[in-house]
């Protein structure tokens, strides 16, 4: 029954890691608040989906997190509907290069305000609920927070304030509300444009699992981190096949 079931708010949840996610939590038994930007015709088959397995149990949300108004405005849309927020997974990741020299304020704006920005306005929003629930919240942060990525600054600086937000945030809620961040490495390669298999090979030469790792086993240390790290807390789960080891 709706209200008695636990709830996730999921941002960037219409596909790839998102969508993996969104799928283990409902898998799991949580109601659903999927937060999109662009992929509308992901998301609502998405929700149409996971409504079928379990009617009743999804909400979409559409919103650009850069702006500031909607962030509490999806939290607020949530428990109206739900009437509770047991965790939040701050997925929704912007991506692009920064070449040194001819880094723009707009390209820094874009790249903080979904990787940095967002996540800490939106824990802030949510702390009041989740700590009504014992909650928890799950950043997804990236290896290149600890090592950075070549012609990547700005978004590995903006990996690196979230990895930093989320001991800060973690300090701040406890003990009520738990917060712990994921840093996957090679799971999925991006989507657009053509793949640099030479890269590719070069950077799996490197992990020591010596494979790509899935958005099921991401979605599944999420699960974890929710439902069972009751004792874990400011934590980054390197999700990386061990290749920070080789680097």
């Amino acid at each position: 029954m709706a209200g008695q079931r636990p709830v996730a708010l999921v941002t960037g949840a219409a596909r790839r890691l998102g969508a993996a996610i969104a799928r283990r939590l409902h898998a799991e038994g949580h109601d659903l608040a999927l937060h999109w930007r662009s992929s509308g015709a992901e998301a609502h088959a998405l929700a149409a989906e996971l409504e079928a397995l379990r009617p009743d149990s999804v909400l979409l949300l559409q919103a650009d997190l850069a702006e500031f108004d909607r962030l509490p405005e999806m939290v607020a849309r949530t428990i109206g509907r739900f009437g509770r927020l047991d965790a939040l997974v701050n997925n929704a990741s912007a991506f692009s290069p920064t070449v040194l020299g001819s880094t723009t304020p707009a390209q820094w704006d874009e790249l903080f305000a979904s990787n940095a920005r967002a996540p800490f306005f939106l824990a802030q929003a949510a702390a009041p609920h989740l700590a009504a629930r014992g909650g928890a919240i799950v950043n997804m942060v990236d290896v290149y927070a600890e090592r950075p990525l070549r012609g990547h600054a700005v978004y590995s600086m903006a990996k690196a304030a979230l990895v930093m937000a989320t001991r800060a945030l973690a300090l701040e809620l406890a003990p009520k509300v738990r917060v712990n961040a994921i840093a996957p490495g090679a799971i999925l390669w991006p989507d657009d444009g053509e793949p640099d298999i030479e890269r590719q090979r070069a950077l799996l030469a490197r992990t020591p699992l010596a494979r790509t790792g899935t958005p099921e086993e991401v979605a599944e240390a999420v699960h974890w981190l929710i439902a069972h790290a009751g004792y874990t807390t400011g934590q980054v789960l390197r999700l990386d096949g061990g290749r920070l080891l080789e680097d």
